[in-house]
């Protein structure tokens, strides 16, 4: 192994710290490298309305899987930042939005139910995402945070929550762990 292979670890386990279990096993990174995928594909499939001051991502609902499935919380990371690398508002957008994902999903798995899972995708993305995107587009910064606000909790609530429900009713999880 390489040093920046113990440095990333090191810095992946802080993130996300389980106790007694080994967080990288081939098990979770391919899990979380489907759910970076998903999280891409879902992004650039729907680019029209991805990206811009006004933006509707379909691909955050994808943001409460940390909720039951912390593997995702990596992904997730790496998934918008792969989109905000090929598409968005440059390197603002890609170190800003992305550490913004990686934060409300880190919040996500601390949630102690669904509907409070929902809050940290929606009000992190709402401050963090709709203040660069008010300096960048020249748009009312308060406009700006109420647009990325409503989508974002559209996306969460109406998406996001039927989907973990969903999956947490079929137990599909179950015979991956």
């Amino acid at each position: 192994r390489t040093l920046h292979f113990d440095a990333l670890l090191s810095f992946c386990s802080i993130i996300h710290p389980m106790e007694n279990k080994r967080f990288f096993t081939t098990h979770r990174i391919a899990l979380s490298a489907l759910i970076a995928a998903l999280y891409t594909g879902i992004t650039f499939v729907l680019a029209p309305i991805s990206f811009g001051p006004v933006q509707f991502r379909v691909s955050e609902a994808l943001t409460l899987l940390p909720f039951c499935l912390p593997e995702a919380v990596p992904g997730l990371f790496i998934g918008c930042l792969v989109s905000n690398m090929l598409g968005g508002f440059g390197l603002t957008d890609i170190v800003l939005g992305s550490a913004a994902t990686l934060a409300a999903a880190w919040m996500t798995a601390k949630m102690p139910n669904v509907w409070l899972a929902a809050l940290p995708p929606v009000v992190v993305n709402a401050v963090v995402v709709g203040a660069y995107i008010a300096v960048l587009s020249a748009t009312p910064m308060l406009l700006s945070m109420l647009y990325i606000g409503v989508s974002q909790a559209v996306i969460c609530y109406a998406i996001g929550i039927p989907l973990i429900l969903y999956i947490k009713r079929s137990k599909i999880l179950e015979k991956y762990r």
